[in-house]
Formats: C-alpha cells, sequence, structure tokens
C-alpha cells in the first residue's frame, strides 16, 4: 500500500486532495505539506528512517503554483535524491505538462480533481510500486509523442500524426487530421525537437511535416502547400529550401 505526500499551499484545495487520497483503500497513509520546504524536509526525514519505515514516502503529489519554490522546482530538486519519491503532478494549469513528463512524473492531474481521475493516477502509481519500477524514460516520449490536453485528462499525441503546427503567441496549435489541439511551447522549440523527424519550417507562423505536404502551388511568384484542406503560405526566407527539399 502507498504512503503519499501530498503537497499545496491553498489549504482547502490540500484538504480535499487528502480526503481524495485517504478514501482510496490502495493509500495506506497520506500527509500533507503546504510548502516546498515543509515537503523536502519530509522527503528528506523519510529517505533517512529507510523504505520499509511507516513514515517513508512512495510518491508525491504536487501542486506546481506556490509560493517560493513550485512544484516543478521541488521536483528538480528530488531528482537528487538516493532514491526519490514518484512524482504525480496536480495543477489548474495544463500548460507545464511537457515540463512534468521530463521530470519524469507518472501522470499530471488537472485540477479540479475528480475522484476518478485520481484513481488512475494512484492506480499507476501502485503498479509501478508493485513492480519495484521508475516512471518509463521521457527522453524518447519527447520525441514520439507529445503530452495534450483532452477533456481534463492528458494524454500523448504521437508526433506522427501531426501534419503542421502554427504559431500562436507563446504557445503552438498542433494540428492533425482529427482536429487540433494547444499546448504551451512556442514554435521555434518544436522546430528544434522535431527537425529530425521530417518537420520544416515554411513560414514564421508554419512548422509542417514534409511527408503531409499534397501539393506545392506557385500563382504569381507566390509559393504555397497545401495539407489536406489547408492552405499554408510558404514566406520567400523559406521558399528555396522547401523546394530543394521536396525535389531531392
Amino acid at each position: 500500500m502507498l504512503r503519499v505526500l501530498a503537497v499545496d499551499d491553498e489549504e482547502p484545495a490540500l484538504e480535499e486532495l487528502l480526503y481524495l487520497l485517504r478514501s482510496d483503500p490502495r493509500i495506506r497513509s497520506a500527509e500533507g505539506a503546504t510548502s516546498a520546504t515543509e515537503a523536502l524536509r519530509r522527503i528528506g526525514d523519510a529517505l533517512g528512517a529507510g523504505p520499509d519505515d511507516d513514515a517513508a514516502v512512495d510518491v508525491a503529489f504536487l501542486d506546481i503554483h506556490m509560493a517560493g519554490l513550485t512544484g516543478l522546482d521541488i521536483a528538480r530538486l528530488l531528482a537528487g535524491f538516493a532514491r526519490p519519491p514518484l512524482i504525480v503532478f496536480v495543477t489548474a494549469h495544463e500548460g507545464f505538462a511537457v515540463q512534468a513528463f521530463d521530470l519524469k512524473a507518472v501522470d499530471y492531474v488537472l485540477k479540479p480533481v475528480r475522484r476518478e481521475r485520481l484513481a488512475e493516477a494512484v492506480r499507476r502509481v501502485a503498479e509501478l510500486v508493485a513492480g519495484g519500477q521508475a516512471p518509463a524514460p521521457v527522453l524518447d516520449t519527447a520525441a514520439d509523442q507529445i503530452p495534450v490536453e483532452l477533456g481534463g485528462i492528458i494524454r500523448f499525441l504521437a508526433v506522427a500524426d501531426i501534419a503542421y503546427a502554427e504559431a500562436q503567441g507563446d504557445y503552438a496549435r498542433l494540428h492533425t487530421a482529427e482536429g487540433s489541439h494547444l499546448v504551451r511551447i512556442p514554435l521555434t522549440t518544436l522546430e528544434e525537437r522535431w527537425r529530425s523527424r521530417g518537420f520544416v519550417r515554411i513560414h514564421r507562423s508554419h512548422l509542417v511535416a514534409l511527408s503531409r505536404i499534397d501539393e506545392l502551388r506557385l500563382d504569381a511568384g507566390s509559393m504555397s502547400v497545401r495539407i489536406g484542406g489547408a492552405e499554408l503560405a510558404v514566406s520567400r526566407r523559406h521558399a528555396r529550401s522547401l523546394r530543394d527539399l521536396l525535389l531531392r
């Protein structure tokens, strides 16, 4: 059974989370902390007591936005511990999913927390603890998949399913045959990450998968590409390199 530490600097939210956790039969104990300092002290004490002690912590449920150190900061610090607990993020902000999974989080639960969604996170943790496993490495996940929010649940979208990405400020909208998803990642970051997977920049606003281009169109000196039902302009800066890539 799991020994849990929940961390949130808003006491009502912490109490609600603890209530839900303690009602799960897979939870042996659930304690709370209202600051990063308190959480790190408790986890440090737990590691000093040993893995079989009642005070040990199997998993930390971390809020992200807190005064002082954030939940992401706590996770980074815990990564330096000899036997860190597993991490589940519980937050009202879906935009930090990429950073969370880069830190090897087991799950990412959005507020307001639903009992059945939290139960799914507990199930994932319980399976890992029972099998003596750490979360799967996320370096390959970052290349092959990207976390997106769907109906309050973070799911992984295969990069191979993405036809093109569109810049929207500090965000990017990912377009697939089934629809689109907004992620809090700049287009320049996606360009660097996906260059080796056949994505090219055709405009300051668009990054496209070469394999998804259906037509290259030339009209009165301007260039565009058709991807499914979308026609996207190609800037003069990128026109020659794109044409060379397509005609190789």
